[in-house]
């Protein structure tokens, strides 16, 4: 019996020759790395569900973004966990918010470091939601506020690109967040910051950890009514659709790993810069399981890292952002 001949097999023969033919590559240009701000003074809290992961007050948030910098990562996604929190999350579109402190510091030590302001106010509301919630007595229920919850929105979008930031990253899935977003941008002066939507955003159970990292859990009920069921996928196209119309200049879809058929799906379909969000809950399955010592932690970051790269992504944030940098220069 004789078998056909497989070529690509001398192709595969030394490392040389495969990273010559490799149809995808990842570099540190591709990723984004979340940074977590919060209250206080000489604080770098460790967050329990996401080892390695750290709170930073601003006095010392120089050291990460140095380390960034100096890994050669060329953005950064703040988020920030404010002192005070109320109904409607003030703090969100203060300027001198935690947020707006963070992007203002960060763009005074490196002004060609890009930064990407999330854009909602779950974190700044006492109830966890991210919009204006309004309750019913009558009829025992609690509703979000979509258009009331623009306003702030746009709001929040304004201060930030103020403070300085590069790329506005709505993340709040109201119906019509874009096209307000845009509008009140273009009105304050800000036309040339682009928008990087949250275009497909899962109500999905792999956000936990960063719900502790950013103090943003719900005190009640769920996102299920603004964000996106996770069996749907005709859903994503008409979500991603209308922020294009809207005028998002990048696209996402939030989470990664469960839905790199959805990535698939936005890249065939649109030619905007497609984000893929490599989340909390995918970041800590995989530090949780090297911890045990059951994987190894570098083959299957870089192998989930290159397969949102495959699946269609131009750009990952990643909180194994600085490790897959490290990885990548150990493999010159």
């Amino acid at each position: 019996m004789s078998f056909p001949i497989v070529r690509n097999r001398r192709l595969r023969s030394s490392a040389a020759l495969r990273s010559m033919v490799r149809e995808t590559s990842l570099a540190p240009q591709d990723l984004i790395y979340p940074v977590f701000v919060t209250y206080g003074s000489d604080c770098k809290n460790e967050i329990p569900s996401m080892p390695g992961i750290y709170q930073y007050s601003l006095d010392r948030l120089k050291e990460e973004i140095d380390e960034v910098v100096e890994l050669g990562i060329r953005a950064v996604l703040p988020f920030g966990v404010p002192e005070t929190k109320d109904a409607v999350g003030s703090s969100a579109y203060d300027d001198e918010g935690i947020i707006q402190q963070a992007i203002r510091s960060i763009k005074e030590w490196y002004p060609d470091l890009l930064v990407v302001a999330d854009t909602c106010l779950c974190e700044y509301t006492d109830h966890g939601h991210c919009g204006i919630v309004h309750h019913d007595p009558a009829l025992g229920r609690t509703d979000v506020r979509n258009d009331e919850s623009l306003e702030l929105l746009a709001r929040t979008a304004v201060s930030q690109a103020k403070a300085g930031a590069d790329i506005i990253a709505p993340s709040n899935m109201m119906d019509g967040f874009v096209q307000a977003i845009r509008s009140a941008l273009d009105e304050a002066g800000f036309e040339n910051v682009p928008i990087m939507s949250y275009s497909v955003k899962y109500a999905s159970a792999y956000y936990g950890p960063f719900r502790d990292a950013a103090q943003s859990t719900p005190q009640f009920g769920d996102r299920k009514t603004y964000q996106m069921d996770p069996a749907n996928v005709r859903e994503a196209l008409r979500e991603a659709e209308s922020d294009v119309i809207e005028g998002a200049d990048f696209l996402m879809v939030k989470p990664a790993l469960a839905y790199l058929d959805v990535l698939r799906v936005l890249k065939d379909n649109f030619d905007l810069p497609l984000v893929a969000y490599n989340v909390s809950g995918e970041y800590s399955m995989i530090k949780a399981a090297a911890i045990q010592g059951w994987i190894d932690e570098k083959a299957i970051v870089m192998e989930t890292l290159l397969g949102f790269k495959r699946a269609g992504a131009d750009i990952i944030i990643t909180y194994f952002a600085k490790d897959a940098v490290r990885y990548l220069r150990e493999s010159v």
